[in-house]
């Protein structure tokens, strides 16, 4: 058994504890809380044993030996870097870091200290995203030439959603951050690495209320972005990203090749993990939906889509502890994801396309 400690407690506690305490190898040992009352309440509720105010605190108890970071984006660094340090493993949620220059020092870090570290870009594990990658991989579409994707939701659209920590940028809010961390990630591991980048950031809903003083608060955080894309290859790629739009159609990935149409696409506003459905079209015909294979589908489901495919990303991370191996998707993945985000950020900010280095150059650099 691997002890668990949960360092986050909203995504962490509808997730990641269901998750860890349900996987057969993983024991949650330990609940990290600023306000340690309420740290003690969650450690309570839930039959976990410790219960801290400090990462610092929580390495330091030897029942744990890997970490589980889910708090805001502008805590990941220091949290994790503490963790690294005192050689626990680590799973991170995206985005890793606020700057690419941190993800890559998390990255060698967790090289030197000889730990495993892995970063929650869930679709991987998603039996019909796997499936949409099997598909592309065996020439489905023929020689690729061109990818579209929306992933359009409405999770900020309220207005009357009050202002908190995604409406900051320096604390790593936006739907770049939230949402096209894991478009770079799939992105990079369906198609391949990128040359260069066009962005333009958008924010509809300026302010919102501020919980505390119940006045109006400035948002600098974009809640809509569009991308244009240029693959190593030369492949154009456009994608459309918006918090803030009510969609019938709320992730939908195209790929048109010469001989074929692919598509991983969902209509479920609810839960982004279930409901995607795979359709295809070889030689003009019409688009069919594509049957998921047995061996694809995922062993348990829960009515929470998110537990279903993180319950995998555990499974990738307990696998790859035990056989003292890299894992995938890892920081290394996590760096890309970053680096590609800064790189949109100075896209908008300079109206230009802007050229992506190569990865093993900026991580040598």
């Amino acid at each position: 058994m691997i002890g668990v400690a949960i360092a986050g407690t909203g995504f962490g506690q509808k997730v990641h504890i269901p998750a860890f305490k349900a996987h057969p190898q993983t024991e949650v040992v330990a609940v990290y809380h600023r306000d340690l009352n309420k740290a003690k309440a969650i450690a309570d509720s839930h039959n976990i044993p410790h219960a801290c105010d400090t990462i610092a605190n929580i390495v330091a108890l030897p029942e744990v030996q890997a970490v589980s970071i889910s708090t805001p984006p502008f805590l990941h660094y220091e949290m994790a870097k503490t963790v690294l340090q005192a050689e626990k493993h680590l799973l991170l949620e995206k985005p890793v870091t606020l700057n690419a220059t941190e993800a890559k020092e998390l990255y060698q870090l967790a090289k030197e200290r000889g730990v495993v570290a892995i970063v929650d870009f869930e679709f991987r594990f998603i039996p019909e995203w796997q499936l949409f990658a099997e598909l592309l991989s065996e020439g489905y579409v023929g020689e690729v030439r061109l990818i579209k994707i929306d992933w359009l939701g409405s999770s900020r659209a309220d207005t009357s959603r009050p202002w908190n920590w995604y409406s900051d940028k320096d604390k790593g809010g936006g739907a770049l951050g939230s949402l096209g961390s894991h478009t770079f990630d799939y992105i990079h591991w369906l198609f391949g690495p990128v040359r260069r980048l066009n962005a333009h950031l958008s924010t509809a809903i300026p302010t919102r209320v501020d919980p505390t003083s119940g006045g109006l608060k400035p948002v600098n955080t974009d809640d809509t972005c569009m991308l244009a894309l240029e693959l190593a290859n030369g492949t154009p790629c456009q994608v459309s990203i918006s918090a803030v739009v009510h969609a019938p159609r709320t992730h939908w990935v195209e790929v048109y090749g010469d001989r074929g149409t692919l598509i991983v696409g969902s209509e479920n506003q609810k839960d982004y993990i279930h409901g995607f459905r795979v359709l295809g079209s070889q030689l003009a015909k019409p688009l069919t939906e594509i049957e998921i294979p047995n061996r694809l589908i995922f062993p348990k489901n829960y009515a929470d889509g998110r537990i279903s495919a993180f319950m995998r990303v555990v499974d990738q991370w307990v696998q790859a502890i035990d056989h003292k191996q890299e894992v995938t998707p890892s920081l290394r993945d996590g760096v890309y994801s970053q680096l590609l985000m800064d790189l949109a950020h100075k896209s908008h900010a300079t109206a230009s396309w802007v050229d992506v280095p190569g990865l093993e150059g900026f991580l040598g650099s």
